[in-house]
């Protein structure tokens, strides 16, 4: 039977190491996994012309953002994404006689609007993702 010799204090520093690797998932774990498919899927279905369905991802997208970011612009974007979906939604629904789908009835300016929006909310989800916390 052999031995192997360690220095002293050898297992406390690889279990410090162990605790800072668990501390960086954590904060990187800030921003959920479903928010940021929900804010790609918004212009791959507004492009797409499933206009209506996409009020799902926004629906997500503003609850993830602000139950569970604590980030102030992931909050806005998403605010502003929701409030940019909202308007031709409320447009749609309150017109006399509406086209068949929310897609054809809305302007294309709406449109752009909602994808640069949601491009917004994807470029602040990836910089809280990767910022590092405020100093305790």
């Amino acid at each position: 039977m052999t031995t192997t010799l360690e220095p002293p204090g050898a297992r406390t520093r690889n279990r410090a190491r162990t605790r800072t690797r668990t501390r960086t998932r954590t904060r990187t774990d800030r921003v959920p996994l479903s928010l940021t498919v929900s804010s790609w899927a918004v212009p791959v279905m507004v492009v797409g012309q499933f206009a209506l369905l996409s009020g799902i991802p926004v629906a997500i997208a503003l609850a993830g953002a602000l139950r569970q970011v604590p980030d102030r612009a992931v909050r806005w974007t998403a605010a502003l994404l929701a409030v940019t979906y909202a308007v031709p939604l409320t447009v749609w629904l309150t017109r006399a006689d509406p086209a068949r789908s929310l897609s054809k009835d809305m302007h294309p300016a709406f449109a752009v609007l909602m994808v640069v929006a949601s491009a917004g909310l994807v470029v602040a989800l990836h910089r809280a993702r990767t910022r590092r916390p405020a100093a305790r």
